[in-house]
């Protein structure tokens, strides 16, 4: 099947078989209509891809991003990426995700700030969208996957892995395109949002709201997305209050307690001149952030997360679990604050059984909480790798 070729320029790469590894493309998938039935024309996808896809086209593993990241999952930091690859411990030749034996794609969500279209992107009248940009759902970040799957001649994933947001569009896919999907590996999410999720993300999403600067939406200027502009000190606190949900108060008082910041005076009669470590920490999340994210998708990536139900329309999500046919490995994380085991341990239970087995839950031990899927990479690769050997289901 003839792959179709997207024009060279700015941010674009052809793809074709053989493409070199970790570099963006951008994929124009056409015309989307929303879930709420808003048409989005001229939507792109931007990814990226590592391996070979074999003859047959049934090697194909799709890597799915949590929140802030991006398509660049793998590889070094460098133009277009600024920052390494945010599993680069997972992902690569003899890895967990073997790209000598899988083709791994990548794509950032619809909605994103790195290339897929997005608030920051060029609406069809040559602005960017901004405060015209639609309410999207994870299903609507699923279908737009979807076509870029249709783009690549890619009929049927061999696996997908996905991590928080990503694990709600893997299990999205796994409901909503059962015939596509023969095993998924799901991780740090539940079925549904849940009420303390949907209140953390909303609180971040009223801190931009509420910025001077947000202006609407409409903040973008003559420049792109990432040129300084903006809601930057609500994204700020926003990313701060948004870092301690994927974190644990065990880890934070064992790497910080209440000392202060080298030798900065977090006592001293003079306000604002010190701080404690725990502190320090959060205002580096938050600084880094601001160079590769734009404040209107923080906004709509979390209006998503807190729409996330695979049940809405469906019947509830137990009957909506029915319809998966992939063999499914669900994982969560101890200590998870964000998304508790209660979650992962419900979906484990109402997952359909494959030859006459239930599904296991694997739990990640670490104090680190949510995060730990991107920190203890040898424990997902124990995890990750097993998984993807599993025989196909039947």
């Amino acid at each position: 099947m003839a792959v179709p070729q997207a024009p060279i320029g700015p941010w674009r790469t052809v793809w074709r078989p053989g493409h070199e590894q970790g570099h963006r493309c951008l994929a124009d998938i056409g015309e989307l209509t929303l879930e709420l039935g808003t048409a989005v024309p001229n939507v792109t996808v931007c990814f990226e891809t590592w391996g070979t896809l074999s003859p047959k086209r049934d090697n194909a593993v799709l890597v799915l991003h949590g929140f802030t990241a991006d398509s660049h999952a793998a590889g070094p930091a460098g133009p277009g990426h600024p920052e390494a690859g945010w599993w680069d411990g997972i992902i690569g030749p003899g890895r967990a995700i073997d790209t000598d034996r899988f083709f791994v794609v990548a794509p950032n969500a619809l909605g994103g700030c790195q290339g897929t279209t997005g608030p920051g992107q060029l609406a069809p009248d040559g602005e960017p969208w901004g405060s015209r940009w639609p309410v999207t759902t994870i299903r609507d970040m699923v279908a737009a996957e979807a076509g870029l799957a249709d783009w690549l001649g890619i009929d049927s994933w061999y696996s997908m892995v996905g991590v928080s947001l990503g694990g709600m569009r893997a299990l999205e896919w796994c409901v909503g395109y059962p015939d596509r999907v023969q095993r998924a590996i799901i991780i740090g999410v539940g079925p549904d949002a849940s009420a303390e999720q949907i209140a953390y993300q909303t609180i971040q999403m009223n801190a931009i709201a509420e910025d001077p600067d947000y202006q609407g939406g409409d903040y973008y200027g003559a420049g792109p997305a990432f040129d300084g502009k903006g809601p930057l000190k609500g994204m700020a606190q926003a990313r701060r209050l948004g870092h301690l949900t994927y974190r644990t108060e065990t880890e934070l008082h064992q790497r910080f307690g209440n000392r202060p910041q080298g030798s900065e005076p977090a006592l001293s009669v003079q306000r604002g001149i010190g701080r404690y470590g725990v502190v320090s920490y959060l205002d580096y999340a938050a600084t880094r952030l601001e160079r590769r994210f734009d404040p209107n998708t923080y906004l709509a990536i979390n209006e998503a997360m807190n729409h996330h139900d695979i049940g809405r329309n469906r019947e509830g999500w137990r009957d909506a679990m029915k319809r998966i046919t992939a063999r499914l490995t669900i994982v969560g994380m101890e200590e998870d604050r964000l998304y508790p085991l209660r979650l992962q341990k419900a979906l484990a239970a109402e997952a359909p059984r494959v030859a006459g087995r239930p599904v296991e839950l694997q739990i990640v031990r670490s104090i680190v909480g949510h995060d730990a899927f991107l920190t203890e990479d040898d424990k997902m690769s124990a995890i990750i790798g097993p998984a993807l050997q599993q025989p196909e289901p039947k």
